[in-house]
């Protein structure tokens, strides 16, 4: 089983048999066709290209329909993405649903989180911020002293300062399934998800 592509839905809760409230994702995920399958002989490697989506036919590039059309696809998938696979069989143009995933597994979602642009120390480490009282008032959201003086005459690399946060690729280890919706292409994942609405993840078997 190699994964699959999806977007991010967003986020409510659910009540479980015992009638206690669990935070939820919601994920829609497939239907993936696979368009390219990669090997070690020819590529260098194993491994299996799936879609995700739809280009709209006015937007659609000459050599990426070709790409579709090898595959057999009589339209070009927005996303594309490759998974390792190990002893699976798959042919151009076959489909991987939602179905592939019960309820009660276990997940890993990678996804992009939230971007928040230049951020200082106290919200992107954390920091505590310096005094707030005896003329404290430039200090409050300061980082304080980054260093020694004379030596080492520099700043020590991987200090935590202020800089761009968020927009970085992260996945969600290990997340449970509450829920599997065939019909509908949803998974229901226990737990937060990284990134905002719409944003794209990629579902993969987790322990």
């Amino acid at each position: 089983m190699p994964g699959l592509i999806g977007r991010k839905i967003g986020m409510t809760q659910i009540f479980d048999d015992d009638g206690k409230a669990v935070g939820v994702t919601v994920l829609e995920v497939g239907p993936c066709p696979v368009v390219q399958i990669k090997t070690a002989e020819r590529d260098g490697y194993d491994a299996v290209q799936l879609g995700f989506g739809r280009v709209k036919e006015g937007r659609v590039r000459k050599p990426t329909a070709g790409h579709a059309a090898r595959a057999g696809l009589d339209y070009v998938p927005r996303v594309l993405a490759e998974f390792d696979f190990e002893g699976e069989e798959f042919e151009l143009g076959q489909e991987l649903t939602v179905g592939m995933f019960d309820a009660g597994s276990r997940v890993n979602v990678t996804g992009t989180t939230k971007g928040r642009g230049f951020q200082g120390v106290v919200k992107r480490h954390g920091f505590g911020g310096g005094r707030g009282s005896h003329g404290g008032t430039s200090v409050l959201r300061a980082p304080g002293s980054i260093g020694a003086g004379t030596d080492p005459s520099r700043v020590i690399k991987g200090r935590k300062m202020a800089g761009r946060m968020g927009g970085t690729q992260r996945t969600a280890m290990s997340r449970r399934i509450i829920r599997v919706d065939a019909e509908k292409n949803l998974l229901i994942v226990q737990g937060s998800v990284p990134g905002g609405r719409n944003n794209l993840v990629m579902v993969r078997p987790g322990r």
